[in-house]
């Protein structure tokens, strides 16, 4: 139930950048932007550079009071915050040993697999991560390649970025990328490639692109 009113508000508290279960929105539309852009840069002869960031063990390690500060500061009023609470708060976890659950266990983070807030609740908490790199790219602060200030979300949210999983895909040639991968500790991609379980950057006729996508 919570789950359902929450998704009716998400909209209004997230920004136009999310679009995972946000009500009108498709995640499909986030891979069809980025193939805009590919496609843009390619009829321009512009450059670019396409930064694919893994979040490591994201529903498991998202802080619960970070995701309530969260709430707060989104305006939702104090029944609200009760109900989300008593939702996360009261997941219980447990150990299996040799097959067996070893009991169970209260925790301070981290959201249940299958639960129908959790993906809501998640946006939620990436919507931080989405602000920060707005204001950094509107203040000047991102530029280059050095992945700056990542480490105050990280420290907040327990969200971290697994750059050993991340990559590094640049459309045209782009000058010393090997150097920003090893800088960064990520891996150097190519086109075309996978997102969001669909294509990108292949070639419109490259029909073979899909046959991974019709398999599923």
């Amino acid at each position: 139930m919570t789950g359902g009113r929450l998704k009716k508000v998400l909209e209004k508290v997230v920004s136009g950048d999310q679009n995972a279960f946000v009500r009108g929105k498709q995640i499909l539309d986030a891979s069809l932007i980025a193939n805009e852009v590919i496609d843009f840069w390619h009829k321009r002869k512009e450059k670019g550079l396409i930064c694919k960031l893994d979040i490591e063990k994201a529903y498991d390690s998202i802080n619960w009071n970070f995701l309530m500060k969260v709430v707060l500061k989104m305006g939702f009023g104090s029944r609200w915050m009760e109900w989300i609470w008593w939702c996360i708060s009261t997941a219980k976890f447990s150990v299996l040993v040799n097959e067996v659950p070893a009991g169970f266990f209260p925790n301070s983070k981290g959201l249940r697999q299958g639960d129908p807030l959790s993906p809501y609740l998640f946006v939620l908490g990436m919507e931080v991560l989405s602000t920060l790199i707005r204001r950094a790219v509107d203040g000047g602060f991102l530029s280059g390649y050095r992945l700056q200030g990542r480490g105050g979300f990280e420290a907040s949210s327990g969200l971290r970025i697994n750059l050993a999983k991340s990559i590094l895909i640049p459309v045209g040639e782009i000058e010393e990328i090997e150097e920003m991968a090893v800088e960064l500790g990520c891996k150097v991609g190519s086109l075309p490639t996978v997102y969001l379980g669909l294509p990108l950057g292949a070639h419109q006729k490259a029909i073979s692109m899909w046959d991974g996508v019709e398999r599923k």
